[in-house]
């Protein structure tokens, strides 16, 4: 009988992330939130837009990697700050993870039509900020659980 060679395979670390995340939204404690979870990527910088305006405006200007858009967002709402940055989408393939506590919620359904990458539930868990994360800025494909046609 012979002895097999047992050989650990080791899943190779995942590389560090860089980019930057525009947080379009009001909410302080959402805010507070997300700089939380960005603390284990440092290469990702935050930029943070606390209207719709001033989003659409700093996506426009400092092209961020990914915007995670609240779609409550005061003064333009959601779904008016995806038809603003659907050019940007288009042209440079700006990806907008929409925010959101409802699943299936019409504001939602409206966002990923006009072009939006994925939809984050909340409350936001590390793991899945994370994932969602690390496919907004490596260029992956959407997860499917989390576009469109799981939505509805």
């Amino acid at each position: 009988m012979s002895d097999a060679l047992t050989v650990d395979v080791v899943e190779p670390a995942l590389a560090p992330l860089c980019g930057t995340l525009l947080l379009i939204g009001h909410d302080g404690a959402r805010v507070k939130r997300v700089r939380q979870l960005l603390d284990a990527h440092d290469g990702v910088r935050l930029q943070h837009a606390a209207s719709g305006l001033e989003g659409v405006r700093l996506a426009l200007t400092e092209l961020p990697d990914l915007v995670l858009l609240d779609l409550r967002v005061p003064d333009l709402g959601g779904a008016e700050v995806m038809r603003r940055l659907n050019g940007e989408i288009a042209r440079r393939g700006l990806r907008v993870a929409v925010l959101t506590a409802e699943r299936g919620a019409m504001d939602t359904i409206r966002a990923m039509s006009l072009g939006a990458f994925e939809f984050w539930l909340e409350p936001l868990r590390p793991s899945a900020f994370d994932a969602g994360l690390r496919r907004a800025l490596t260029g992956r494909s959407p997860d499917p659980a989390c576009t469109l046609q799981q939505a509805r």
